[in-house]
């Protein structure tokens, strides 16, 4: 049996792609502007939904950044942030010389938790500092809280951006991720569910939101003859060799979501008799995730002492990339002095939880080698 590398969550390509940048090349559209950047566009406003603008960018944190900007952060303001998230959902707010506020997660959907969210906004506006907007994400593509998390936001006055860069085909109560938050945010990078390389978008709700976002990731050049600049603006905006690259992969989505999905069934197949071992799930008809990366709570006590840790030195002697699940912002040397909501949630998820591979891409000879290993173990 080969022992080549089984990876986490690797580029998956359908087969049209090369058309599309061949096309870009062969016309001289490689500048950050061309038709595949439209025609992506287009693509994704579709699948989003009604009242969706998409703005193409280089990638999720570009387009985080530029939420909050169109949001109003500026320096000194504080922004509530998910805990259990990747860096780059809190890093943007440190670009604009804001503050982060950490919440907890909930164990349901390990997204934010609205009853620490709500202990958050309170705690900072009785210290005269009431947040400008809050960061919520979905998680490995398990939807957030959304109606109690909105309603929490609305009680407040406070806008939503909303981090759906693992989310992309995700649902909650029938309607699309990136769709509930004031503003949203999608990830096309090289792990995710569809990829252009690097990139990402902007999801706004009117399309002067989309044109602001657009004018602000190409330098913020006024309408003049000349180069002319009112405002600070960045390189931000997705080219269109990499726009091709995501009109191809829009045609194969639906099923790189089915194929992720079937995974996490193969998983729970797995684990169904195994005592001390929980899989990440749905937690009603609610939620519908597109399980980005499959992942599973492993709980020393019941399993004879095996932890996570001893689970992903197994896969590692076979040569199987697997994954802690991400560390906390509140515990992150970089954000450790920042203030912190909730409880252990996240924490302990942390402790205890481990990404297993789940590419769209994986065959079932990779299948039998993880079985295996999983069998073995347990």
């Amino acid at each position: 049996m080969s022992n080549s590398k089984i990876w986490l969550s690797s580029p998956h390509m359908g087969g049209t792609e090369q058309n599309y940048v061949n096309e870009a090349f062969q016309t001289n559209w490689i500048a950050p502007l061309g038709p595949n950047v439209t025609k992506f566009e287009q693509h994704l406003e579709t699948y989003m939904g009604e009242e969706s603008y998409v703005g193409a960018l280089s990638s999720g944190t570009a387009a985080l950044h530029l939420g909050l900007i169109i949001l109003g952060v500026k320096a000194g303001d504080e922004v509530i942030c998910q805990s259990m998230t990747f860096s780059a959902s809190a890093n943007p707010i440190m670009y604009q010389g804001a503050t982060p506020i950490f919440v907890d997660s909930e164990l349901e959907t390990w997204n934010i938790c609205p009853l620490a969210l709500e202990e958050a906004i309170k705690d900072r506006i009785s210290k005269g500092k009431k947040p400008k907007a809050i960061i919520a994400v979905h998680l490995y593509g398990m939807p957030f809280k959304a109606d109690e998390i909105n309603q929490v936001a609305s009680k407040y006055g406070i806008p939503v951006l909303e981090d759906s860069a693992e989310a992309l085909g995700s649902t909650y109560k029938g309607k699309k991720c990136g769709t509930f938050g004031d503003i949203g945010v999608l990830s096309f990078n090289g792990n995710k569910i569809i990829t252009t390389s690097g990139g990402g978008a902007i999801v706004a709700k009117t399309k002067e939101i989309k044109d602001k976002a657009v004018f602000l990731s190409t330098q913020a050049r006024d309408n003049a003859p000349h180069y002319q600049h009112s405002e600070v603006g960045y390189n931000y905006r997705m080219s269109n060799v990499c726009a091709g690259i995501g009109c191809g992969q829009m045609e194969v989505l639906d099923k790189h979501i089915g194929l992720r999905r079937e995974m996490h069934k193969f998983y729970a197949s797995i684990f169904k008799d195994v005592d001390g071992v929980a899989i990440f799930s749905e937690p009603s008809s609610d939620f519908y995730s597109n399980h980005w990366l499959s992942a599973v709570l492993v709980d020393s006590s019941k399993t004879g002492g095996k932890t996570r840790e001893d689970l992903r030195l197994a896969l590692e002697l076979e040569n199987i990339e697997s994954r802690p699940l991400w560390k906390p912002m509140h515990l992150q040397p970089v954000f450790a002095d920042f203030p912190y909501y909730g409880k252990n949630v996240s924490e302990s998820l942390f402790e205890n939880g481990l990404c297993l591979p789940s590419g769209s891409n994986l065959t079932e000879n990779d299948k039998d080698r993880i079985g295996a290993v999983l069998k073995s173990f347990f």
